[in-house]
């Protein structure tokens, strides 16, 4: 993709990793609802003051994020630039997990939604915008 921008989209699990995956989203199967974050004030304001999401964040550029302030537990997987999943962590409020330096994207969503989808470390994920 080329120059991200602010805005909404669908965000697609493909198949990777050890048994592949498809996410079962809200328009059927293997499709969620995505934010997308590309500005500098909203990346940083990510789902500071929240409580909850319907899908999913996607912060770009990113490879690093925090969880203070936060109201939930999520879900963050790191991406590459090829949106290939790097690792996947589900985090409480007030962590700092180590930056990913691979990492050029970072997936948000509520905790237990990853798992849901089928996103594991090796998958790949599409993304549409609207």
């Amino acid at each position: 993709m080329g120059a991200w921008r602010n805005g909404s989209g669908r965000l697609t699990v493909g198949s990777g990793g050890p048994e592949g995956g498809a996410a079962d989203g809200v328009d059927g199967p293997g499709s969620v609802p995505l934010e997308i974050a590309a500005s500098y004030g909203a990346r940083r304001r990510g789902l500071l003051g929240r409580t909850g999401i319907e899908g999913a964040l996607l912060i770009t550029p990113c490879n690093s994020v925090h969880t203070f302030r936060m109201r939930f537990p999520i879900d963050v997987a790191y991406l590459d630039k090829e949106l290939t999943v790097i690792d996947v962590h589900t985090l409480k409020p007030g962590r700092l997990p180590l930056p990913r330096l691979r990492a050029r994207h970072v997936l948000e969503a509520e905790a237990g939604a990853m798992a849901r989808w089928g996103l594991r470390p090796g998958a790949r994920v599409d993304v549409t915008t609207a």
